[in-house]
């Protein structure tokens, strides 16, 4: 079994690491925050303290690093008064990366990287990101697809949910909402680590997959329709022209072979 690293145990990282002892994987993972430290030790991970910045990174790398495959999980940080330069980070990292043992890199990016533009998109497609956030994660997919002392596979997803985490409660009660009729593009985070766990156990790399439930109903109707099952305040949407994306995440079900767990969100 091959040892990885998760470097990000957060919210997908975490149950991620325990999946994937579950499946028998020796794992290790790093977190920013001393006082999860026994929470993710209790997990059986094996857990590291690292921080990563945009003048390096502190921790012990080289004991983090010393496994086959690396999944990392950091969504850059663009909003509010802590502003980052994610490129920078990522290029601190693959300069460790490439004193490692490590031979494979799944990066976690996102859809973000393809604009708003009405269209329907699948792996082939161009990225075009009309936002800051998704043109630092492209920046970054660049940089380690274009390494040779690693192979790395790109995993972007759409809009992360869980019962936990659902945007109809950030949404819920709001007015003049924008984009009334673009589709949604999201994905349940038990799908998330079950893609994951799919790319490993079949060694697929060097490939990039979008990682959307086919599962896109307008937004209006989507958030509507939930915040009434959730006994929550509608969400109420301008009447007004829409932008939008329809992400296709047909390679996953081919390449991978990959069943979607939920079908409808």
């Amino acid at each position: 079994m091959a040892k990885i690293s998760i470097f990000g145990c957060g919210w997908l990282g975490f149950p991620l690491a325990k999946a994937l002892i579950s499946n028998g994987f020796e794992t290790k993972g790093s977190t920013t925050t001393a006082s999860k430290l026994t929470v993710l030790q209790n997990a059986e991970i094996d857990v590291f303290l690292i921080a990563v910045s945009e003048n390096g990174i502190t921790g012990n790398l080289s004991g983090f690093l010393n496994s086959d495959v690396l999944i990392v999980d950091i969504p850059p940080k663009l909003r509010g008064s802590e502003k980052e330069n994610f490129v920078e980070k990522m290029r601190h990292l693959i300069l460790e990366i490439e004193k490692s043992t490590i031979k494979k890199v799944l990066f976690i990016s996102s859809t973000s990287v393809y604009a708003d533009d009405n269209s329907i998109i699948s792996e082939e497609k161009t990225p075009n990101p009309d936002t800051e956030s998704g043109r630092q994660l492209l920046a970054s997919e660049q940089l380690l697809q274009s390494n040779q002392n690693f192979e790395t596979t790109i995993l972007r997803f759409g809009g992360l949910i869980a019962e936990d985490r659902h945007p109809v409660k950030f949404l819920a009660g709001k007015q003049n909402l924008e984009n009334p009729e673009g589709p949604i593009n999201l994905i349940h985070r038990d799908d998330c680590i079950g893609i994951i766990l799919q790319i490993i156990k079949k060694n697929v790399w060097n490939e990039t997959f979008n990682a959307v439930t086919p599962f896109h109903p307008t937004r209006k109707y989507y958030y509507s329709e939930k915040a009434t099952i959730m006994n929550l305040p509608k969400p109420l949407f301008k009447n007004a022209d829409s932008v939008g994306k329809t992400i296709l995440s047909d390679k996953l079900q081919t390449l991978l072979s990959y069943e979607f767990i939920h079908q409808k969100l």
